[in-house]
């Protein structure tokens, strides 16, 4: 006779046949992440949007003003020369791929390519606006990039659109068999 070693601390299903608190809280552990990414970068889009100082080659509060100040400290030095060439395009492109991120994640839609996009924003700040955060935990951009990898990786397994259209395409797929 055979025994096997259990190796998990708890068990999905209760008697009583519902779900565990413990898988519950797993099922759902992204969720409060993406609703906090989403929102935010929602909340970033439309505050640079609607920042009449902010979208403007130069003056106080400027991108063109922002960008030149941090030029000389940022990582990829380059990649400031490259925003600078036309400064208010970068911003309304930086303003409107946080939005598009945002609304992508907080839906839950193509939510793996919503990260990515959130993953590769944050990458670009980081280098850039907050590089010369000393220490480097000051800089916001380097937590958001961290933060962005699980759902790169998992995307928006439940209460998603991407959820939904899956469950879609199987019916279908399950009705055609």
């Amino acid at each position: 006779m055979t025994h096997s070693m259990r190796m998990d601390t708890h068990t999905p299903y209760h008697e009583g046949g519902g779900r565990g608190w413990r898988d519950t809280a797993t099922h759902y552990a992204l969720l409060p992440l993406r609703l906090f990414l989403g929102v935010t970068f929602i909340y970033a889009g439309l505050d640079k949007l609607t920042d009449s100082a902010f979208m403007k080659s130069g003056g106080s509060g400027s991108i063109g003003d922002t960008m030149r100040s941090v030029r000389d400290s940022s990582a990829i030095p380059a990649l400031v020369d490259l925003a600078l060439k036309n400064p208010v395009g970068f911003g309304y492109g930086i303003a409107l791929a946080e939005l598009a991120v945002g609304i992508g994640t907080l839906l839950g839609l193509l939510t793996r390519l919503a990260a990515l996009g959130g993953a590769l924003v944050s990458l670009s700040l980081w280098l850039t606006v907050s590089w010369a955060s000393d220490p480097y935990y000051y800089g916001n951009d380097l937590a958001y990039l961290m933060a962005w990898l699980p759902l790169v990786l998992a995307g928006a397994p439940y209460l998603s659109l991407d959820a939904a259209l899956r469950s879609r395409r199987r019916q279908r797929a399950g009705s055609y068999s």
